[in-house]
């Protein structure tokens, strides 16, 4: 969608998300290694405000409950993509059955242990990330003419239209589109609470997201649009059209697998970042305490199935409701990621210019250019919140956005009002 509006431009849209993502994973960083917390940047954003309680119990609150809310929407979201991504080897059976058993799979993976979920994702990801080295390795080879019988050629990148044929505006839109495309880099700072040593995963980690998001997302677009014309019908599928470009046999099948672990390794993910998440919230009473309760291996299976039963219903609205109520699921989370990232940089402002009063030398991990990046940041999300406004594609998605945050507010107050002290 990014490459049919801004054309090869949209590479430098995927790179200005890009460098905001960076900048937010190096404050939470910062501050993960400064103060390793369960919960990571829930429990900051209740710290940053340490001196005005009840903005801080509100930043809390909101920054907890619209990560949650992201990452079961996602799951239903996975699991109804994964079903359509099955059917293509098996047509005959019914989609929402699909959805029902990779759903199911998933959550005992969850469940029996964190272990087991380290251990899926470590798979799931391996594939994902040996399956684009070698799709870089093979389109670079080929664009550079170093594949057997064929000259280098980027004619591509200008042949239609010119770099940017539709201007800059689509490149601005394409950066706010591509937004959520970067979302769950974050996870780090939450399992880094459950690993060995947490300071030195979460600074490793954080430092690799520059390395992924040049690589990767940025590399991988550049290859794709200089090898499919950006206003060919085979965009529509950027990588299999890319494959076959290159006459890779059964391109199709070999991209379709591929998408497949990704979505899998997304559902993954987001089973086990809500359900943290949702126990984290428990420790202050921002959630209900039972739903802390631990398995005998350590598990929040009660917040595990919380968010399940949540992502359950979200896929059965996807068939008996779906220009409605999962039409507003879908168009609402997006918005709600970039809220939760505004608050990170929010947090990660006040709480280091705390830390070098009180104890400068807990930051190990520090923010580039401090204050002035993360005033850039904040900045260039509150740009895309902007400019969300004025992309009539967009509006939907704000309007949607807004009104889950202005839910999360009455449900704040209610804590407030019913809930402990």
């Amino acid at each position: 969608v990014v490459i049919k509006s801004a054309g090869p431009a949209a590479v430098l849209s995927f790179v200005i998300t890009g460098l905001l993502v960076v900048l937010v994973m190096r404050m939470l960083g910062e501050m993960a290694v400064a103060v390793p917390a369960v919960g990571s940047f829930y429990e900051y954003a209740r710290l940053a405000w340490s001196d005005r309680p009840r903005l801080g119990q509100l930043a809390g609150f909101l920054t907890g409950w619209m990560y949650w809310y992201f990452w079961v929407i996602v799951v239903a979201l996975e699991a109804v993509a994964g079903a359509g991504l099955v059917r293509y080897w098996l047509p005959n059976q019914p989609a929402w059955l699909i959805s029902l058993t990779v759903m199911v799979l998933l959550t005992l993976t969850n469940v029996f242990s964190v272990k087991s979920y380290g251990e899926f994702e470590f798979w799931f990801s391996s594939i994902k990330v040996a399956a684009i080295s070698v799709f870089l390795l093979l389109a670079a080879l080929y664009v550079l003419g170093l594949w057997p019988g064929v000259a280098p050629s980027v004619v591509n990148l200008t042949a239609h239209g010119g770099f940017a044929p539709n201007g800059v505006l689509p490149i601005l839109t394409g950066a706010v589109a591509a937004t959520g495309f970067y979302f769950g880099a974050e996870i780090v700072s939450i399992a880094a609470a459950e690993a060995a040593e947490p300071a030195k995963a979460v600074a490793t980690a954080t430092n690799s997201v520059i390395t992924r998001v040049l690589l990767f997302y940025v590399g991988s677009i550049l290859l794709v649009v200089c090898l499919v014309p950006w206003n060919s019908a085979a965009i529509s599928t950027p990588y299999v059209s890319a494959l076959s470009a290159m006459h890779i046999p059964a391109a199709a099948h070999i991209m379709n697998a591929v998408v497949l672990t990704a979505v899998l390794s997304a559902l993954n993910s987001g089973l086990y970042a809500s359900s943290r998440m949702l126990f984290a919230l428990t420790r202050h009473g921002d959630a209900p305490r039972a739903l802390a309760r631990l398995s005998g291996n350590g598990v929040p299976i009660r917040a595990i199935l919380l968010g399940t039963v949540f992502g359950y219903g979200t896929v059965i609205m996807s068939y008996v409701s779906p220009d409605t109520i999962f039409a507003f699921l879908v168009n609402s989370y997006g918005t709600v990621a970039i809220f939760v990232y505004l608050l990170i940089a929010v947090s990660q402002l006040r709480l280091r210019a705390r830390l070098e009063r009180e104890d400068p030398a807990r930051l190990r991990v520090r923010m580039w250019a401090y204050p002035y990046l993360t005033y850039l940041a904040i900045a260039g999300m509150l740009g895309i919140v902007l400019a969300m406004a004025f992309i009539p594609e967009q509006r939907t998605p704000l309007v949607f956005g807004l009104i889950s945050l202005g839910l999360l507010l009455l449900g704040f107050l209610a804590r407030v009002r019913f809930g402990p002290a």
